[in-house]
Order: C-alpha cells, then structure tokens, then sequence
C-alpha cells in the first residue's frame, strides 16, 4: 500500500494530469491483472514460459543468439524503458491539448495496455517472420512469456522514471541510451523501428557487420 502511493502520485504532484478517480492500490493490482492477462495470452499462442534453455538469466547480453529475448533483461531492455517515456508524454500532451480526465494513474494503465498489446503483436508468425527476413535476427523465434513481462515491467519502470524526472533529464536519457545500445549492438528502438516498417537492405548489410 506505501509503495502503491509512492509510485502514484496524485495530480498535485506533477502538474497537467486529471486527479486520481482510483486509488493506488487500485491502479497496481489492475495493472498486475492486465500485465498477467498478456502472459496469459502469450502462453495460449503457444510461447515458450522461459528459454528452451531451461535458464533464467539475469542478462542476456549477446544479440545474434537463441537466447536473445528469452532472459529477464537484454539490450532491447532499453528500448521497452523509452518506451515508458514516450507513453508518459504522449499521455501527458494528450490530457494538456484535449482537456480529457486522464490522471497519472489512467494514463499508467492504458500504457500497460498498448504495451501488452505490442507484446502480443510482436509475438504473431507474421511479426515473427518478418524479423527474421527483413533484419539480422535469423535466430529469433519470439520472446519467452518471461522475456515478454519484463518488457511490460521495463515500459512502467520508464513511466515511472519521466515521472519522478525533469523532462529535459529524461530526454537527454532517452537519447543516451539509443546512442550507446546502437553504437555497441548496432541497434535500437529508432533503428528497429525502421526494419519494421521500411526495412532497407544497407542498414541489414551495417547490422550484420558488412
């Protein structure tokens, strides 16, 4: 309960967010049931709990490997922390110019949402499939369900950091981080971003060492 009013904050705390309608007990058990449904889901689609392995790592700091997105935490950790900054100012600008009653507390739930969303989409055999034919993830069959909760768990700890962050602080971490992940494994949320939607046979060349 002392944790959940930590984490929370009423309007007061941060200007430009609706006041709390749910408690914060409230928000964390509903974001817990929300994240526990996506795993729920994951594990009906026929994804693997944990690595096939049969590990549980901490870190998985190896990219072109089985292993890659099967662990607690990776590289792309980072990009599902800036995850968690881009939905607190989306959220943040949408209740500012729309004038729409979202709290804190809403606009946490509704990222827990859009983010399992995500997990499950990336998930798919379509998605699947076009990783390994349009980028360098020739190994990559899907995330663990473990892999994928972490990822949900990283977005909210990113809400919470643009949270308790001044925001010029938490851009300049956001871009730090896309800086050094890119420059150490030649990738990152912009450049995932792009092999997604317009993937383009240079940078697949650059990513895999050409």
């Amino acid at each position: 309960m002392a944790f959940a009013e930590t984490v929370l904050p009423d309007a007061a705390v941060r200007p430009g967010w609706a006041p709390n309608r749910l408690r914060p007990w409230a928000v964390a058990t509903l974001g817990v049931l929300l994240i526990a449904a996506a795993a729920g889901i994951l594990l009906w689609m026929g994804r693997e709990p944990i690595c096939k392995c049969g590990m549980i790592k901490l870190w998985q700091g190896t990219v072109q490997s089985s292993e890659n997105s099967q662990h607690i935490a990776d590289w792309y950790t980072f990009s599902h922390i800036i995850h968690g900054f881009l939905f607190y100012g989306l959220f943040w600008l949408i209740r500012r110019v729309t004038g729409l009653p979202i709290s804190f507390g809403l606009a946490l739930l509704l990222s827990i949402v859009v983010e399992s969303a995500w997990e499950i989409l990336e998930n798919s055999p379509a998605v699947i499939e076009h990783y390994r034919s349009a980028t360098i993830s020739l190994d990559y069959y899907g995330d663990s369900v473990l892999n994928s909760v972490s990822d949900i768990l990283s977005m909210v700890l990113g809400f919470l950091i643009a949270w308790a962050l001044p925001v010029w602080l938490t851009v300049t971490g956001a871009l730090a981080m896309e800086l050094i992940v890119g420059w150490l494994i030649r990738d990152n949320l912009t450049l995932n971003v792009i092999m997604l939607l317009w993937p383009m046979d240079w940078i697949k060349a650059w990513q895999g060492g050409a």
